[in-house]
């Protein structure tokens, strides 16, 4: 078992200097896990500190430092980084795990794969590149440069804290971007790490800056400020109109990761005890607070029992408890709010007359906040607990008749981020693929990834992709240049 060490209090990161909010404020942190445990501090940032690290970005962006560093030494900045993540690995997964909820075990796997995306994220640095038109008439030359955006602001959720920033910083950082951040108020930690590991790599200053503090301020003026050309952003649904409608006034480009309700399809061919496996683990799996969750399962009536049994039999064994112990799947929920509201989608699932197969209870241990891993079966389609995000370990079972119903059921939803067909037959399989209205679709597995793979969603789960060869591009300009080759030709008379 690891051991809860003294209180840290953190400081944020703009350009270059680590610095307390402008009127001193703090935000404290309290273990989910741990009851009363102060796990940490941070700076409370104020619409001056969000306003100072613009600026800073700004100048870095402007005076060219980052922007005309060649791809090369990009590169070698971005790799250091990552292997001081894989240096620093345990360190940086015990203050997630504190600071979250979330296994420790769960956490300190999740510091490789974001040190593997700075990797992938390095070598996209060399590849950047425009295009030649060279098809237009003996007097015209054409060509396009990706340029970098300029000012790049992230906000970033507590649920991944140094993962989905992983997914973000990188590839603006390849781009050439100068960048502000501002991670979630209730897991800032491993955020203001990663600033040291930057500064430690030999980032110049202003390149990225870390406010911490509220949406409102600190998220407010990142995502209308002027001097910001670009906001990225993961979370909920709903903050994300509100991101989108204050970046209106000035136009600027906006990425956005959102929510999910995501459907697991599985027919009567599928491997039974492999799709039971892959549902449990994509329901429970960072305790179900996850936009990726696998949350709606669609089981066709004739082997809805046996898979049924599957799941339980696997929901039973799941190791419920104190994130600090090595053997815990499923840790604590990450604050009070999300507690009740879980809670209240149990009940809101008992009302309509859905079947609770298992769970659906407050779990007692020591002072945390945990959740039973609860089963609904029978679930009506337009049951709440079958269409709204509920971010906690709470699984709909939804049985159908055909693949047309299926199909229609999967896609009646707001969302479109991620889906999973579980099917022996090749046909069945390419046919919901092509059909199902979501980012991603997995065959015969779940959640399984790479830094080579785009993620993002249809409808509302965002806009914009992140990952994969062309990320870097998100961060872009793309610029067109036409030249004049001999003599100009009059055009006014």
């Amino acid at each position: 078992m690891y051991q809860i060490p003294p209180t840290t209090h953190y400081k944020q990161f703009i350009n270059n200097q680590w610095v307390d909010a402008s009127d001193g404020a703090r935000i404290e942190r309290f273990s989910p896990g741990h009851g009363d445990q102060l796990i940490s501090t941070y700076p409370k940032g104020t619409e001056a500190d969000a306003e100072r690290a613009i600026a800073a970005a700004r100048k870095a962006f402007d005076t060219g430092k980052w922007a005309s560093t060649g791809g090369a030494d990009r590169a070698a900045i971005l790799l250091k980084t990552s292997q001081l993540i894989r240096d620093n690995a345990k360190a940086l997964g015990l203050i997630e795990c504190l600071e979250s909820g979330k296994p420790i075990s769960q956490a300190e796997n999740e510091m490789q794969w974001a040190a593997g995306i700075w990797d992938y994220a390095a070598a996209l640095c060399r590849t950047l590149s425009g295009e030649t038109t060279n098809t237009l008439g003996d007097g015209l030359f054409g060509m396009t440069l990706r340029e970098p955006a300029g000012v790049v602001s992230m906000i970033t959720p507590w649920n991944f804290p140094l993962l989905i920033v992983s997914q973000k910083l990188p590839f603006a950082l390849a781009a050439g971007c100068c960048c502000v951040v501002k991670p979630s108020e209730f897991t800032s930690g491993t955020t203001l790490k990663l600033g040291e590991l930057l500064q430690e790599a030999g980032l110049p200053e202003g390149v990225v800056n870390i406010v911490t503090g509220y949406g409102e301020p600190v998220g407010r003026v990142l995502s209308e400020h002027p001097d910001v050309d670009h906001v990225s952003f993961t979370g909920s649904t709903g903050v994300g109109k509100k991101i989108v409608s204050a970046s209106a006034q000035t136009l600027k480009k906006v990425s956005l990761e959102l929510g999910g309700k995501n459907p697991q399809i599985v027919f009567a061919d599928a491997e039974i005890e492999a799709a039971a496996d892959a549902i449990a683990f994509g329901i429970f799996f960072n305790m179900g607070e996850c936009c990726n969750s696998g949350s709606r399962i669609l089981v066709h009536d004739s082997i809805a029992d046996q898979l049924v049994e599957g799941v339980l039999a696997k929901t039973k064994n799941t190791r419920v408890g104190d994130p600090l112990d090595p053997t815990v799947q499923v840790g604590a929920i990450i604050n009070e709010a999300q507690h009740e509201k879980i809670l209240s989608y149990i009940e809101a699932g008992k009302a309509c007359g859905a079947k609770v197969v298992t769970g659906g209870n407050v779990l007692k241990i020591g002072e945390g906040r945990f959740i039973e891993p609860t089963l609904f079966d029978h679930v009506p389609s337009s049951a709440s607990i079958a269409r709204e995000e509920i971010f906690g370990p709470v699984l709909t079972i939804i049985r159908f008749t055909d693949t047309e119903e299926a199909l229609r059921i999967a896609n009646d939803s707001l969302y479109g981020l991620s889906a999973s067909v579980w099917t022996r037959d090749f046909n069945t399989a390419m046919t919901c693929t092509r059909k199902i209205r979501a980012g991603t679709v997995w065959i015969n597995t779940f959640m399984d990834g790479a830094p080579e793979l785009p993620f993002g969603g249809y409808k509302e789960s965002g806009l914009g992709r992140e990952l994969g060869p062309h990320s870097v591009e998100e961060f872009t300009e793309m610029k067109t240049v036409t030249m004049r080759l001999g003599s100009y030709e009059s055009k006014w008379a």
